[in-house]
């Protein structure tokens, strides 16, 4: 298939959200309590709840910056590119990279809404969230009809909220919520634990993917303090494969027969090995374990209903075989670090030498659609959201990179771990 042809579909986009997101959806009484966007001494922003402080990291948003002021410091709207968190801006980057639609994950409010499950006032924690998931599904989705699929946050402090949460959404029209690849780091109970089964019942009932992103857990791999930044990088799309593990040995794929889970950037080269071993620990320990998974292998449940996707991934890609093609989508990663944007037609069709136009769409946009429950056709024709029909449209956009003299490294400072760890939010 030319790579004009494509239709590209990515599972894993992000935005920084804009100061004036409540304005339209918090409930009046609240008004005066919903986070609010405020200057701090150095200029950067933040946003301020409850008098937590939560500011966005520069690498959530490099998208059109200069590699060498990429960092971990807080930044400042007017530093970053307006498609972080402008919805039009945001679908003209999409055209100029040929993206026919996104689904994005949020900033401030952390993978699965740890900032606002912090709150001291629960009622107003939950009033803030679902205006949140309000504005991300009316405005930030439905500006566009058909260019964003919705992904709403839980009141993760309360399965019984976060299934009614879920059950509102799909009202919606969305399919798709954010959770911990790891809550027992935000001090809840484990994946094992049938404290979520609520939970776990309403996604099945409502057909909604459960999400898993890298990171969600609010850590990162560390392996000594003052190891460089490098591994840290290295290892994070890898330490997925302990979320991996955690839901292949918990009841819940078993328990809850439709209830499906993405691990949202942790890529695909790795699963091979990971579906070798898991099948070799229950043939050798399960007399002992007590697993039981009937006359079925754990790989076969795994590649059933655990939805992969990748950036780059080569590897990958060769080893598709040993995967299964219905489950693996694609993703760009805008405007983060690792993304391909605005090159990703030409990253992503280097990898796709070899594979059948059935095989290319099932990976670049079917998957993402049935997933996710998107009708990508509903209000565009096919030919409208190829790469080229849409760059097509959009060759007046400032691809260029826009520097910031405060951003500006020397070139000299070695970035460790902790510098990224005393930034980020707790």
């Amino acid at each position: 298939m030319d790579m004009n042809d494509l239709v590209l579909v990515s599972v894993d986009d992000h935005l920084v959200e804009p100061p004036d997101m409540f304005r339209n959806h918090i409930p009046v009484k609240y008004r005066d309590q919903a986070p609010k966007v405020v200057q701090r001494a150095d200029g950067t922003d933040a946003w301020v709840f409850e008098g937590q402080e939560a500011t966005n990291v520069g690498l959530n948003a490099v998208a059109g910056r200069p590699p060498d002021e990429y960092g971990a410091e807080p930044t400042k709207f007017s530093e970053i590119r307006e498609g972080c968190h402008d919805i039009e801006a945001r679908i003209r980057d999409m055209d100029a990279n040929g993206v026919a639609a996104s689904m994005n994950f949020p900033s401030y409010p952390q993978f699965c809404g740890q900032y606002f499950a912090r709150a001291q006032d629960k009622d107003l924690g939950l009033a803030v969230l679902r205006a949140y998931n309000d504005w991300h599904v009316d405005e930030w989705c439905g500006a566009h009809p058909g260019r964003m699929i919705p992904l709403g946050l839980p009141p993760i402090w309360d399965p019984q909220l976060m299934a009614d949460e879920v059950r509102r959404l799909a009202k919606k029209g969305c399919h798709s919520v954010s959770f911990s690849e790891n809550p027992t780091k935000l001090n809840y109970p484990s994946l094992h634990d049938p404290h979520w089964d609520p939970f776990w019942t309403a996604c099945s009932d409502e057909n909604t993917v459960v999400n898993l992103h890298i990171g969600s857990s609010s850590s990162v791999v560390i392996t000594s303090v003052d190891a460089p930044i490098d591994t840290m990088i290295t290892l994070q799309p890898m330490s997925i494969v302990n979320a991996a593990a955690d839901l292949i040995w918990s009841p819940m794929l078993r328990k809850f027969p439709d209830l499906t889970f993405a691990l949202s950037e942790g890529g695909i080269g790795w699963v091979p090995y990971f579906l070798e071993r898991i099948d070799r620990v229950y043939k050798m320990h399960r007399a002992w374990t007590h697993q039981n998974f009937g006359d079925r292998l754990p790989s076969e449940v795994f590649l059933e209903r655990i939805a992969l996707c990748f950036i780059d991934d080569e590897f990958g890609i060769e080893s598709r075989n040993r995967l299964n093609l219905d489950m693996i989508s694609w993703e760009c990663d805008y405007p983060h670090s690792d993304s391909t944007w605005p090159q990703a037609p030409e990253s992503l069709d280097g990898y796709l030498v070899g594979l059948s136009d059935d095989e290319i769409d099932r990976i670049t946009h079917r998957n993402a659609a049935r997933l996710y429950s998107f009708d990508l056709f509903e209000h565009h024709t096919r030919e409208q959201l190829t790469v080229g029909a849409l760059r097509s449209g959009a060759t007046d956009v400032d691809l260029g990179y826009r520097s910031s003299e405060r951003l500006r490294k020397t070139g000299t400072e070695t970035v460790t771990v902790l510098n990224l760890v005393s930034n980020l939010p707790s």
